[in-house]
């Protein structure tokens, strides 16, 4: 069972919040202030934050800056995970990923089934790795942020959860492009 080992620092990361959406401007962004609330709250750094339009290169190329800054630990996206034409998220995340998390996306689908039952199937959140940095995208409601954080990041992102966490192993995500 997992559990937070009291006897190890907390560690904060690093985490820029991007809001994709094509209706929101950032004072009408409450799924994005719902992950800064909780990420600030748990003991976090909010290194950056913004809101960009639904069109995948856009996208991808904030996602690449944001993981070529080594001031960035962790991006968290969110909307445009669902199925209609412009949802590109998910696209773009892929786009940039070295290694896909795949598990992500299914631990998010059995919280949401708790949630929503079947509409989970609706979602696409995904997780991956690029540079040395973490990117997850999860959908566009406030809702989904607070669940995708309580149930999963707020753990993973927490060096001291056992038995482990994506936090002990975030040195090493990299250690492929080092020198031997």
């Amino acid at each position: 069972m997992s559990r937070i080992d009291e006897n190890l620092d907390f560690i904060a990361v690093r985490i820029a919040v991007l809001t994709v959406s094509d209706t929101r401007s950032l004072s009408e962004d409450r799924s994005g202030d719902v992950l800064v609330a909780r990420l600030v709250e748990a003991g976090h750094v909010l290194a950056d934050r913004t809101v960009l339009p639904d069109e995948r290169d856009q996208i991808a190329d904030q996602l690449r800056t944001w993981s070529d800054d080594p001031q960035i630990d962790v991006v968290i996206s969110t909307g445009g995970t669902g199925l209609t034409g412009r949802d590109v998220t998910v696209e773009a995340h892929r786009d940039v990923y070295e290694k896909e998390i795949d598990a992500f996306g299914t631990v998010f689908t059995i919280v949401s089934m708790q949630k929503i039952g079947t509409s989970a199937v609706q979602s696409r959140a995904t997780g991956g790795v690029r540079n040395g940095t973490y990117l997850f995208a999860l959908p566009g409601s406030p809702g989904a942020c607070k669940d995708a954080w309580d149930e999963i990041l707020a753990r993973q992102l927490d060096f001291r959860h056992r038995p482990c966490n994506f936090v002990e192993i975030l040195p090493r995500l990299d250690e492929h492009q080092r020198r031997k």
